[in-house]
């Protein structure tokens, strides 16, 4: 796909920028958001077709990847306060934007074949199993360290995260307690510490995953999507709910009434801009 006179280097890094904010929020889609802007297609097929036309491709995209770095670390700051000082608001803001896309996850998990028993047992087998590994996970196998290997994870979810349609990775980082570090790295732009481990985090990702992902979702389509409605509910439920063993859980201590209709408010909202983004989905995918 050739480069119009229009799409100049400095228009793909403000694509950057904008797409920057549904990788980092619960609940926004940045595969949606770069539909809109016209470059997802062109990215999928830079992601599953690495060698062809790979100079042209690279070169294209670094602005891009230039404006989703600056885009991540203007947000960073505003949203590591409010976690900060607004946690309980936040939080249920955040499930509510995950809420709100239930609906057309779970429309799209029964799109290629009707629902059967045998993909109710795979959405509730997963809630629990997955419900029960991420709530005890730091007991099972200790507290995920903010370090180089813990950012390379963080950077696999992410990517999983643009390759696994409904996935999304932040609820997962904040019960495995690397959100909020990784906000911080991000703001305080280390480079070696939290951006390069996340970018090597998810490009080997992407090489290990991407053809296995379109495989089975071509092939077990309804399996996939139930298995990822598990996963989706599970978390969402665990960021709401107090549990001693994550780093990063909501606490309730010193709420107020003003805070619980705050947090009421945010939910709503949450849902409502879920809902909008999950309908945009449908129309640019």
């Amino acid at each position: 796909m050739p480069t119009t006179r229009s799409d100049t280097p400095m228009k793909r890094f403000f694509k950057g920028v904008i797409i920057a904010l549904g990788f980092i929020l619960p609940g926004v889609s940045g595969g949606v958001l770069a539909a809109i802007l016209g470059i997802y297609e062109r990215l999928l097929g830079f992601m599953a077709h690495f060698r062809q036309n790979f100079k042209r491709d690279f070169w294209y995209f670094v602005p891009v990847g230039i404006g989703g770095i600056v885009g991540i670390a203007l947000l960073s700051a505003p949203l590591e306060f409010l976690l900060a000082h607004a946690q309980v608001v936040v939080l249920w803001g955040f499930a509510g934007a995950i809420i709100g896309t239930l609906p057309a996850l779970t429309q799209t998990a029964s799109s290629k074949t009707p629902r059967d028993g045998i993909d109710l047992v795979w959405f509730f087998a997963t809630l629990i199993i997955s419900g029960g590994l991420l709530c005890f996970m730091s007991d099972l196998f200790g507290p995920l360290p903010a370090n180089f290997g813990g950012f390379m994870v963080a950077g696999a979810l992410i990517a999983l995260g643009v390759l696994v349609p409904g996935l999304s990775p932040s609820n997962l980082l904040l019960i495995l307690g690397l959100f909020t570090p990784m906000l911080t790295g991000f703001k305080n732009f280390d480079l070696l510490g939290v951006y390069l481990p996340i970018a090597l985090g998810g490009i080997l990702s992407m090489a290990l995953f991407s053809k296995g992902m379109d495989y089975l979702i071509h092939r077990f389509h309804s399996r996939v999507y139930h298995f990822i409605l598990g996963i989706v509910v599970a978390s969402t439920i665990l960021i709401l709910i107090p549990n001693s063993h994550a780093a990063e859980s909501i606490s309730y201590a010193g709420a107020t009434t003003g805070t619980l209709l705050a947090s009421a408010a945010a939910l709503v909202a949450g849902i409502a801009l879920g809902y909008w983004m999950s309908q945009l989905e449908e129309k640019y995918k």
